[in-house]
């Protein structure tokens, strides 16, 4: 299980130091197995690049090496992304998260130039990040699979397109070693059995040993103790989301007393209704 960091801020809309160093202490102590870091659910669209820079150091410094990182390194110019390969200190990351270039909309040509230019541009671990409900595209199956046959250091993809039969034809059509991660919590189960890897998860901010024991037992094949825990933290799957992410995994970990509901525009909290809802499914 890895989780999808988000970024604590302050009533004042600044970055919470020292609320990111007891989230990533609570992943630790709570058997994440590694951290996903400056992804979507981290808001990072909405923080300065001095901001990201220093949010990617802190978290380095906090975690000293105890998880792997997963960096979050994508965007829609290819060039960008090359440049920032080459000349930004990747000291501390063990590997990078690249998003399906969104907003322009390429083709699944276009999707496979990208990936093999970024890929020939490092030689850090590529995670490939296929999100269609935010990129605007849809990564094929046949250009995950390309991807992965033609690049040694593309080792994996989290796929967020919610398309249980795309996900399970990867997986059933992957080079050995190639990871499969689910990049939505509620579909984490079912996909663990038919052979995919693991999460990179929204709801491990705030059930971390809970998700992970989940994980880790379906993992195992210990399928019916992993439903029973899942049957658990159903009602929060759908609920974190209602009023879009993070904004409702911000409000569930406000409720634990761990940060302030605090998001940046154009993202908003979750509506008091939400809140109350996942305050009422947090105890059930």
């Amino acid at each position: 299980m890895g989780v999808a960091l988000i970024t604590p801020f302050k009533l004042d809309g600044s970055v919470d130091y020292a609320a990111l160093d007891r989230l990533v202490d609570y992943q630790i102590e709570n058997n994440a197995d590694f951290l996903c870091v400056l992804g979507t659910t981290a808001e990072t669209p909405t923080l300065t690049a001095e901001e990201q820079l220093k949010v990617r150091e802190a978290i380095i410094k906090r975690n000293a090496g105890r998880l792997p990182i997963l960096l979050g390194c994508g965007g829609n110019c290819t060039q960008h992304i090359i440049d920032t390969l080459k000349n930004d200190s990747m000291e501390g990351v063990d590997a990078i998260l690249s998003v399906v270039p969104y907003y322009n909309k390429p083709s699944q040509q276009g999707m496979y130039a990208h990936f093999k230019a970024i890929a020939d541009a490092t030689e850090l671990p590529i995670v490939l990040y296929n999100v269609p409900g935010r990129t605007g595209v849809n990564m094929l199956p046949d250009t995950t699979l390309r991807l992965a046959a033609d690049c040694s250091n593309i080792i994996g993809i989290k796929e967020a397109s919610g398309n249980i039969e795309q996900i399970n034809e990867i997986i059933s059509r992957r080079p050995a070693g190639f990871k499969v991660f689910s990049g939505d919590d509620g579909i984490t189960l079912p996909l663990i059995k038919s052979g995919a890897d693991g999460v990179i998860s929204v709801i491990g901010n705030g059930f971390a040993n809970e998700f992970a024991q989940m994980v880790h037992l379906a993992s195992v094949g210990e399928v019916d103790k992993a439903h029973e825990i899942d049957a658990t933290l159903t009602p929060l799957y759908s609920l974190l989301f209602v009023d879009g992410n993070p904004a409702g995994i911000k409000a569930l970990m406000n409720l634990q007393g761990r940060v302030e509901n605090v998001l940046r525009l154009p993202l908003v909290p979750a509506s008091d209704a939400t809140v109350e809802k996942i305050r009422v499914a947090m105890v059930m």
